[in-house]
């Protein structure tokens, strides 16, 4: 069923359904926030011992686990219980109306055995696959929860490949001792022939061989689909195979104060993906990640967009991300859309990018009406603010191409990001402030930045953006580049721009179809330079008003 459909596409036009071709009013606001429903259960009490489950890490105890759930559930709910003790398992199956609570001196382990998990069609990075089963998984729940303080295990050691340059040498040399195997050019680590084996064929034209393989199929720790009142709250989360918490076509979800853990090196190990999801809070969650830390997800490429189903009305609050890919991430699967997203008091430490918005042609999709404030970021190893259309492609630049620039025609498949508005933002320590990239068919237009503070050693990149908006930005940059570089991007707004005396020039402007570019209440006698021009771009393009 489509959900979500604001454009259509005929021809190579865009032509609008309803309203401007600029980002649309939401729904929601910061004075009224989407409200999430939280799931409730009866007081009744169910203890996994007494269904036969045995503690000390040595009996699997699968099957009382599965039993003591699917009981508690039969009887009309409640919560089941995991007392102290190590308790090792196969695949878990949640059923309605039960809470799994794992008391804080537990430890729900799951079996390194990869036979206890069978292979099953799922859904993985925006399209449907067979995978191994999910140590936790539900299908079609109403009112289910995981809490309590204790820790859920899912051993993605025994899963992960190991890439060289992850680890350092004393680490890499007792990985490589312990078994497994290396690929030919010695950079990875394989956990086995059949990990091997699935990455020399996963771009292989015709059937799979699925069972050949299965040890590549990594599952991710818990996967919960088309659920309604779900809650995961103060649970620690940790060692996923791949993607540790994943919601999918699911409406009134909680995250609260949950743990997430995976080493650094962990391949694919995000955190938590919200994925065509409705009506979803994270709040007061610490995540410390191999890959991205809060993602918002809707499907990918034309499969995503048939199923048109939007994440929508999330609330992000009040959380922690250390190290991974992305502190706040939007894609790169968007092509279902995602709006009405809402991000405030977060703090993103040793991140490789602090709010990361990712995308690239075939995507499609529409991801409108962000708003993101007070976030404190400190050592970001690239971008604090990073918004870019050439997801795992390389953008072609215009001293490439002498400043020309071919514009494909505008496709079902083209994505568009608009409307996101990010205000109160601190970064000590970036490589580069911030970059903005759009595609030449397809600019990234409508962005406000305001109140924002970052020390780099780079400033800004705007390339292929329309209508953005920077208002008292300080940029505080190591580099004696040009403080602010611009490609092929108008209607640009620059006020109260402050950078340090190290500048060569303030804006480097490039390309023919920049211009409309306002400078007001900016004193450009820092740099030796007020702007450059290049390919094309001449002065005119750069009005500035004291």
């Amino acid at each position: 069923m489509k959900f979500y459909s604001r454009i259509v596409v005929t021809a190579g036009l865009v032509a609008t359904v309803a309203g401007s071709a600029f980002a649309q009013p939401g729904k929601y606001s910061w004075n009224n926030l989407p409200q999430i429903e939280l799931p409730s259960f009866r007081n009744d009490t169910f203890l996994i011992t007494d269904f036969g489950a045995k503690a000390g890490g040595e009996a699997l105890n699968t099957e009382s686990i599965n039993k003591a759930i699917a009981h508690c559930s039969q009887q009309g709910g409640g919560v089941v219980l995991i007392p102290q003790g190590v308790w090792l398992s196969g695949p878990v199956v949640l059923k309605s109306n039960v809470n799994l609570h794992i008391t804080r001196a537990a430890v729900l382990q799951f079996t390194g055995n990869k036979s206890q998990y069978k292979l099953v069609e799922t859904n993985f990075e925006g399209r449907k696959t067979v995978r191994n089963q999910p140590p936790i998984s539900g299908t079609d729940l109403t009112n289910i929860a995981i809490t309590g303080d204790g820790v859920i295990d899912g051993n993605g050691d025994v899963w992960r490949p190991v890439k060289k340059d992850k680890m350092t040498n004393g680490d890499w040399q007792r990985l490589t001792e312990s078994g497994g195997l290396l690929s030919k050019d010695g950079k990875t680590w394989y956990p086995s022939e059949s990990y091997r084996l699935g990455e020399e064929r996963i771009d292989a034209i015709g059937p799979v061989d699925h069972a050949a393989i299965r040890d590549f199929l990594r599952p991710n720790l818990m996967v919960l689909t088309n659920c309604k009142k779900v809650l995961l709250q103060n649970t620690s989360f940790q060692n996923s195979p791949t993607w540790c918490l994943h919601t999918l076509y699911c409406e009134h979800v909680t995250f609260d104060g949950i743990k997430v853990r995976n080493p650094s090196y962990a391949q694919n190990g995000d955190g938590i993906d919200i994925e065509s999801c409705s009506y979803v809070q994270v709040k007061n969650c610490t995540l410390d990640c191999g890959d991205d830390g809060i993602c918002i997800k809707s499907g990918k490429d034309e499969e995503g967009r048939r199923v048109g189903k939007p994440s929508r009305y999330i609330v992000v609050q009040n959380n922690v991300v250390y190290r991974g890919h992305g502190g706040f991430v939007i894609g790169s699967e968007m092509s279902g859309g995602a709006y009405d997203i809402f991000v405030s008091d977060c703090s993103f430490i040793g991140t490789d990018v602090g709010l990361r918005f990712k995308t690239a042609r075939g995507r499609g999709g529409i991801v409108e009406n962000i708003h993101i404030r007070n976030i404190s970021m400190r050592n970001i190893q690239h971008d604090a603010i990073l918004f870019d259309m050439y997801y795992f492609t390389k953008a072609p630049s215009l001293a490439q191409t002498n400043g020309k620039v071919d514009i494909p025609s505008v496709t079902e498949g083209t994505p568009q990001f608009r409307g996101f508005f990010i205000s109160d933002l601190i970064c000590e320590g970036a490589g580069r402030a911030m970059l903005i990239r759009g595609l030449p068919e397809m600019s990234i237009r409508d962005i406000s930045l305001k109140n924002i503070f970052v020390r780099s050693a780079k400033g800004a990149d705007i390339i292929e953006a329309k209508n953005i908006s920077l208002k008292n930005v300080s940029l505080q940059c190591a580099s004696s580049a040009p403080l602010i570089h611009i490609e092929n991007s108008g209607g640009l707004s620059f006020e109260t721009i402050t950078g340090n005396q190290l500048t060569e020039a303030f804006f480097s402007i490039n390309g023919n179809r920049s211009g409309n570019i306002r400078v007001q209440n900016t004193n450009l006698s820092v740099a030796k330079s007020k702007a450059i021009f290049n390919y094309g771009a001449n002065a005119s393009m750069l009005t500035t008003i004291n």
